[in-house]
């Protein structure tokens, strides 16, 4: 079950006196099902000049959700002409750069799967330090800012072959920064000290292409690592690295980061078949249910007891969680690479084009509360906190490819 929000306020202060709950510290956000606080009102109508508290230029290019956290906003970018790769840092309250700092320079990938970047992971807050992956010279680095920019500790996870591209977040859990690599040379999974960036423990992970950030979940009364991809679906103890369970089921390739409703937790993937299914999470291994809906780049989300996808086509769909009954369909138009925020009953989803729609849902349909145009272009998973959005957007302009940081909220 997910943490209430008094227990996720101990946890985050545990973690650092600077952290609270009112930040999205981490990809999926504080309690890493990627579902906001309900108890906060975003505004349902906004574009590029409606509802803007502000907007900010970002430079070249990226993926990665924005990270929110105390009174800043972290974000990665990549200028692929110069090779340079960021973190990148901005005032919360006013969306001004605070500062910029260069993480790798040189080493790029010839080439990618056009929806990549060189900068698709988020930024992990523990309210001290800021750890970030980037793929830089064919190998995967992880590393440690502080909330000055300046870079305390860099490690290599393992060196990566290059398929489509590389987006996995690092997760914070205790003094632990986890870090996932799969990959055609043999991937890894590595868990870090967070003060120094020392290993404490690594898996050896099969070589295959795989992109999912390592989830850490309580399912079946225990906190388990999650894994899925590589064709299996595996549980770690996150604390020592040893595998609680292991089962096939899962396909080659995965990106969604998985969730649970304490019983169960839910692989997806579109490589070489699509699939969506729930697994007992109580070591059994035993496949609950599953079908063949295209989920593969969209993270999932549960709420009451139904688990909502939205497939890669544009169809937002709900499930009952414990059987996978299908509940409804509602079709959305283009390609989705961004998953939907559930605040409340409301889901904010946007898709590649821009498009972004609101809706009220329940197990009983969906109704579409608004929908706006916010530039041409996006990928990046929006973030939700304290009634405002901060959505990574793309405009062309003039023929160019030009990446803003908006923050949104009610205005009037």
């Amino acid at each position: 079950m997910a943490m209430t929000r008094s227990i996720l306020l101990s946890f985050l202060l545990a973690l650092s006196p600077l952290a609270t709950a009112d930040d999205w510290p981490w990809w999926r956000g504080p309690d890493r099902n990627g579902m906001a606080n309900p108890d906060q009102d975003p505004p349902t109508t906004f574009s590029a000049t409606e509802n803007v508290v502000w907007v900010a230029d970002v430079p070249g290019r990226g993926h990665g959700t924005p990270t929110v956290a105390g009174d800043r906003v972290y974000l990665t970018a990549a200028d692929d002409d110069r090779e340079i790769q960021w973190v990148l840092c901005y005032e919360r309250a006013t969306g001004k750069a605070v500062w910029r700092t260069e993480i790798h320079q040189g080493g790029f990938p010839e080439k990618m799967n056009s929806k990549a970047s060189n900068a698709s992971s988020a930024v992990a807050c523990d309210g001290e330090r800021l750890y970030i992956n980037f793929l830089n010279d064919k190998a995967v680095y992880t590393t440690a800012l502080d909330l000055n920019g300046k870079q305390l500790w860099q490690t290599k996870i393992v060196d990566y072959t290059l398929h489509q591209g590389y987006g996995s977040s690092p997760a914070i859990y205790k003094d632990l920064v986890i870090v996932s690599a799969d990959n055609k040379q043999g991937g890894a999974l590595c868990a870090l000290k967070r003060e120094d960036g020392k290993e404490v423990w690594r898996v050896k992970r099969p070589a295959t292409p795989n992109y999912p950030s390592p989830i850490i979940l309580n399912a079946a009364g225990k906190e388990q690592l999650i894994m899925t991809g590589c064709e299996l679906i595996s549980s770690f103890d996150p604390n020592t690295g040893e595998k609680l369970w292991e089962c096939e089921g899962a396909t080659t390739e995965c990106v969604t980061s998985t969730v649970t409703d304490g019983t169960h937790v839910y692989s997806s993937g579109g490589y070489p078949k699509n699939h969506v299914a729930a697994i007992k999470a109580d070591g059994s291994g035993k496949i609950v249910w599953e079908n063949t809906s295209r989920v593969y780049v969209p993270s999932m989300f549960i709420r009451e007891g139904h688990l909502y996808g939205m497939m890669d086509a544009g169809i937002l769909v709900c499930w009952d969680a414990a059987t996978g009954e299908r509940r409804w369909r509602q079709r959305m138009g283009s390609p989705f690479t961004a998953s939907p925020v559930p605040v409340g009953d409301r889901v904010y989803a946007v898709s590649e084009t821009g498009a972004f729609t609101v809706l009220q849902i329940s197990p009983k349909g969906a109704e579409v509360l608004a929908e706006n145009q916010l530039g041409d272009q996006v990928y990046a998973t929006p973030v939700i906190v304290d009634s405002r959005i901060y959505v990574r957007v793309a405009h062309d302009l003039d023929g160019a490819r030009v990446e803003k940081l908006y923050c949104l909220g009610k205005t009037e």
